[in-house]
C-alpha cells in the first residue's frame, strides 16, 4: 500500500488517435517522382510519333511516285517495245534530228535504258539504306539527278518536232522533280526531324 503524499506513476493516455504518418513517407519521395519522371520521358510524345511518320510516308511517296513512273516507262520501251520505236511516234518524229541520229529505235532503246539506270538507283539506294534518317541520300539524289535528264532529253526531241503539249508536261516534271530533290535536302541527316513534326529545328 502506498504511502500517503508518495508521488504515484502516471500511464500514458491514449485518446484514440492513431499518430499521423510521416509526410515524407510513401508517394512523393524523391525516389518516386524520379521514377515517374522516367517513365514518362521514356514515353514517344506526339510531336515525337509525328515527326517520324512525316519523315516515313514522305519517303516511301517519294520511292513509289518516281520509282515506278520511271519503271512502267522503261519496262513499255525495253520488255513491250523490245527497243523499237511504235508507228505512230515514228510518223511524229519523222525528219528529225533524232530520225536520223541516232535514229529512231536507238534512240528509243537509249532512253528506256536511261529510265531504268533511274529505277536501279532507287534500288540500290533502299539497299543501301538511304531511307534511314541517320543515312546521307547520296544514290537517291543521283537517281533524281538522271530523272531530270531523261525527261530534258525527252522535252528536246519532243521540241524538235512542236509538240508543245507534251513539251510543257515535261518540263513541269523537270520542275516538279527539282522540287524533291530540294526537299531531300530538307530531310534527315541534312535538317532535323522536327520541322516534319511541326516543330523547331533542335
Amino acid at each position: 500500500m502506498a504511502s500517503i503524499g508518495t508521488p504515484q506513476p502516471t500511464l500514458p493516455v491514449s485518446n484514440g488517435i492513431a499518430p499521423a504518418k510521416s509526410a515524407a513517407s510513401g508517394a512523393g519521395t524523391p525516389a518516386t517522382a524520379s521514377h515517374r519522371s522516367a517513365a514518362a520521358a521514356s514515353r514517344p510524345t506526339v510531336a515525337v510519333v509525328a515527326k517520324f511518320a512525316t519523315y516515313a510516308t514522305a519517303l516511301t511517296g517519294i520511292y513509289l511516285s518516281v520509282g515506278f513512273l520511271f519503271y512502267y516507262a522503261a519496262h513499255e520501251k525495253l520488255f513491250v517495245n523490245n527497243g523499237t520505236m511504235p508507228a505512230a511516234l515514228q510518223k511524229l518524229f519523222a525528219g528529225s534530228f533524232f530520225a536520223s541520229v541516232p535514229g529512231d529505235n536507238t534512240a528509243w532503246l537509249l532512253l528506256g535504258l536511261l529510265e531504268a539506270a533511274v529505277v536501279v538507283l532507287l534500288a540500290v539506294s533502299l539497299i543501301r539504306g538511304e531511307f534511314l534518317p541517320s543515312r546521307r541520300k547520296p544514290i537517291l539524289l543521283a537517281g533524281l539527278g538522271v530523272s531530270l535528264l531523261a525527261f530534258g532529253v525527252m522535252g528536246l526531241a519532243n521540241d524538235m518536232v512542236g509538240n508543245d503539249a507534251t513539251v510543257i508536261e515535261l518540263f513541269t516534271y523537270f520542275g516538279l522533280t527539282i522540287v524533291v530533290m530540294f526537299f531531300v535536302r530538307q530531310m534527315s541527316p541534312y535538317r532535323p526531324l522536327s520541322w516534319l513534326g511541326g516543330g523547331a529545328d533542335e
